[in-house]
Order: C-alpha cells, then structure tokens, then sequence
C-alpha cells in the first residue's frame, strides 16, 4: 500500500511553498481543487538576509535573529499541512555561504520543515514554472522571464511550460547597491561606471538569448513589481516598464545626491534603501537584451515551487525526466542499471520498516541505481568518483542541491571504501537514511559486476542495529566464487565504519 507521502494528490488538499529570499521570506498556502491550485494564504516578510553576508563566506549574527522569528511564525501556520505537502526553498544569500548548515540547522527547526537549497540555474527553472502557469505564454511563443532578487537574478527564455535557456547572475538589488553605492552616495558617474561592469556580466549569455529571441517579456519580484508602480506612478506607463520610462526613472533617481534621499513616486519606504540596484541591473538588462517592454507577473519563485510540488506528486516529475536525460547524455547501460535498480529496491523492502527508511529514501535510491554508472563515461578507473563528481556539480532540473548531493553521495559510495566525507555535507537529518541507502546500493552493485543477465536467486537482507545478515543459497554462491569473495571484501569495508555484514547461506 502505498505510504501517505506517496498518495497523488486529492481536491482538498493543501500545499504550501517558502521562498527564503535575500531580501525577503515568502510563504504561500494553496488548496488543490479540480486539478488546479487556488492560493487561500500568503504571508510576506522583509528579512533582508543578504546584508548579512560578510563577503568571506559568513553571515553577521545581528540578522539571524529576524530570520528565525519570521520562520517560526511561518511554521504556526504550516501544522495542518502534512510534511510532504510543504517545501522549503532557500536562495542566493543560502548558496553563498561557506558553512550552509550554520544557518540552516537552526532555521529548520524554527520552521519546523527541512529547507532545499537550489542552484541559480534550478531557481530560474522555478521562477519559469511559477510565471508561466499564472499568465500561459501564448501557443508556440517563446518569452523572457527576468527576476531581480536580493542577492542574484535570473533570465529565462521558455516555450509553454517549459525553461530552454536559465542563467543566473550575481546581480541582486541589494547586492548589487552594496557593492556600487556602499557609501550611499550616488552619482551619474558612479551609475556610468557601474552599468559598464554589469555589462561586461551580461556578454556570457545576451548574444545567445538575442539570437533565440522571445515575443514577450516578463519580470517578476518585488524590484521589478516596485519599478512598474513607480512608472504608473509618474504616469509614464500603464501596465508596464518601457525603455522610455526606464530613461525618465533613472534620471529622476540620478537627481538625487544619496540613496536616503530618494523619493520617486509609488515607492515604499521599505523598497527605498536598495530600489537604485534594482533600477541598474533592470536598466542594463533593458539595453544588453534589447528589451522594449516588460509586463510584470504577480507569481515568482514560490507559486513555481508549488506547481513543481503538483508536478512531484504526478506522473510529471520533472527529476524523472532529468535523471532519464543524464543515463542518455552519458550512455548508460540501461540492461545493467535496471538490474542493479530492481535489487537494490527489493532489498530496501526488506529492510524499510527496521531502518525507518521513507519514500522520498526509496526514489533517491532508485535514482542513484539508474545512474551508478554514468562515470564510465569519464573513465572506468575510479569511475564510481568521476559520477559522483558530475551529479553533484551539474545544473540537473528538478533537483535542490541537498538532493544532488544526497546522489552524489550514494554514487560514490557504490564501491571500494566508504568515504565519510561525501555524508558529512548533507543536512545531519539526511545522513542516516543516505549511509542505508548506500549499503544496499553497495550489495546491489556487488551482486551485478559481472553484468549477468540471469536473474539473481532469491535474497534475503535482514538488519539488527549496526548487523546487516545477507541470505544467498549455498549452492549459487559456489557457482559464483567471483561474488562470494567480493562479500568477503565488503565484509572488510564495513567493518571500517563500525558495520558488520555476515554472510548466511542457505
């Protein structure tokens, strides 16, 4: 039967996204009904998490403590909703420090959910999904979705419902009023010389996204919503940001002499502090893409985040697809793969209930069996590190970082001794569950070296605290002298991290 987390979804259930921005924390709550997602709940908070970056890596404790707050009276409002129906997404300001786990250890627990860092690439992936399904693009119409955030932004071109080209640039409002008017002081010429460094950022991508081109475009984000009001508000536009009005907002901010003084039309006093970095990076953007209009979007990241939360509950998995394209990209054999996947999974069967094991531990585990031998690609010796090296650096849609890296993990560890190293950078939630799904990986891998195609005999797997008892038939285990000594080889790696495996024939 299956478990509560894997039932799809029924009309009535709630979902609920957290988007800890750089700027701010978003929370919205969504009833599914009629196949289709109704918002009963929005909570937004100003927390500004960016300005505590230190540039060397460190977050300045005088900011965690209105994070935390803010977080645990996001997580009063999530109780009714099962765990499962609730993602947490962390952002730039998150990715940006040395030691993650400093921040997110205790903001998980005032959350009271675990919180998936995602890579820029995945965030715009995201912001796409959430955009596209609150205005559709038109039929066979490609368009381009900007989001400035505290701390980065990101491009997106996309056809449907679908992102096909994502970029990520470190350019957010604040980041980007830090790092050029840090003295809160502006000047047309400081505005000159910053364009020009921001410029020289966009030459990665622009050529090819002019080339692609789009029929509309789109912003989203408090900085650009901000920007579009001021626009209405000096009655420049309507329901847009054009290339003219962009030009009148600019010099009305360039007449004044520092950022405290400004006062622009339809601009809040909470926006006011970081609106000039917003305005540069828009303002480049306007010229090095060549964009004429931007309409504004009321969805960003966090409905994305519910959306992909639908699609995770569904046949529409976009980590399906994404692990289907990476065993096709790195010519995985497919034979082998579903050997090792079928008795790998039949072993975490066996063992689910002793070890506590979820069903979020059984896909992580089946993906990680589909794509154990995407290194071969790379190079046979040591091919178990160079997967594990591409899983965990790659853009893979779909996928948070804490995700990869619970995959990298299980992939390095198919084979020879266990490194230690690869659990020790997964959330300390996380480490237990990725160790078991490791060992059966291992004893899967082990089973199918010789890329047999006779199925395996009947195998039995039982656990009893740190003693994992593996059951083979006697006589199939002489006919396989190759495998009896590997288990005794494996026998050794185990007792290297406290494990003891015996061997049971029967």
């Amino acid at each position: 039967m299956p478990t509560e987390a894997e039932q799809p979804l029924k009309d009535g259930d709630l979902l609920a996204a957290i988007d800890l921005g750089s700027n701010s924390f978003h929370m919205v709550v969504a009833r599914y009904v009629l196949g289709q997602l109704r918002i009963v709940d929005r909570i937004k908070e100003t927390v500004r998490l960016a300005e505590g970056l230190d540039g060397r890596g460190g977050l300045n404790p005088d900011v965690m403590p209105r994070a935390l707050e803010c977080l645990a009276r996001f997580g009063q409002r999530l109780r009714a909703i099962p765990p499962h129906r609730v993602r947490a997404i962390a952002t730039n300001t998150v990715r940006a420090l040395s030691n993650p786990q400093m921040f997110l250890m205790p903001a998980e627990t005032a959350l009271g959910h675990g919180i998936d860092v995602v890579a820029g690439r995945e965030e715009a992936r995201l912001i796409y999904l959430g955009v596209a399904n609150g205005s559709p693009p038109a039929e066979g119409k490609r368009r381009l979705v900007m989001d400035i955030g505290g701390g980065s932004t990101e491009f997106i071109i996309g056809q449907g419902y679908e992102a096909v080209e994502r970029e990520s640039l470190q350019m957010g409002c604040i980041a980007t009023t830090r790092r050029f008017f840090a003295d809160g002081k502006l000047s047309r010429k400081r505005w000159k010389d910053a364009r020009t460094e921001i410029t020289a950022e966009f030459q990665q991508f622009a050529n090819t996204y002019r080339t692609r081109g789009w029929h509309d475009a789109m912003g989203s984000s408090g900085t650009i919503k901000a920007i579009c009001d001021i626009s209405i508000a000096m009655k420049l536009t309507k329901v847009s940001i054009t290339a003219e009005s962009l030009d009148a907002i600019r010099e009305r901010l360039l007449g004044f002499d520092r950022l405290e003084d400004i006062r622009l039309p339809g601009l809040s006093a909470e926006r006011r502090p970081i609106i000039a970095g917003g305005l540069l990076v828009l303002d480049a953007a306007f010229a090095e893409l060549g964009i004429d209009r931007m309409y504004v979007s009321d969805n960003a990241l966090r409905e994305g985040v519910l959306y992909d939360l639908v699609g995770r509950a569904s046949e529409t998995d976009p980590r399906e697809e994404s692990i289907v394209a990476l065993c096709n990209r790195y010519g995985v054999d497919a034979m082998q793969a579903a050997r090792v996947e079928a008795t790998a999974l039949g072993l975490f069967d066996q063992v689910e209930a002793d070890w506590k094991l979820e069903a979020d531990d059984r896909r992580v585990l089946s993906w990680s069996a589909r794509i154990h031998e995407l290194g071969l690609a790379i190079a046979h010796s040591q091919y178990h590190q160079h997967g594990a090296y591409v899983v965990e650096h790659s853009d893979i849609a779909g996928f948070s970082r804490t995700e990869q890296q619970i995959l990298a993990a299980l992939v390095r560890n198919q084979r020879r001794a266990l490194s230690q190293g690869s659990f020790e950078k997964l959330p300390d939630r996380l480490v237990a569950s990725a160790q078991r799904c490791a060992l059966l990986l291992r004893l899967a891998v082990l089973l199918h070296r010789s890329h047999d195609r006779d199925p395996l005999p009947d195998v039995r797997l039982d656990v009893d605290g740190d003693t994992l008892t593996l059951g083979l038939p006697g006589r199939w285990l002489d006919g396989h002298p190759l495998t009896r000594s590997d288990l005794d080889t494996e026998r050794e790696y185990l007792q290297d991290i406290g494990r003891t495996l015996r061997l049971k024939a029967g």
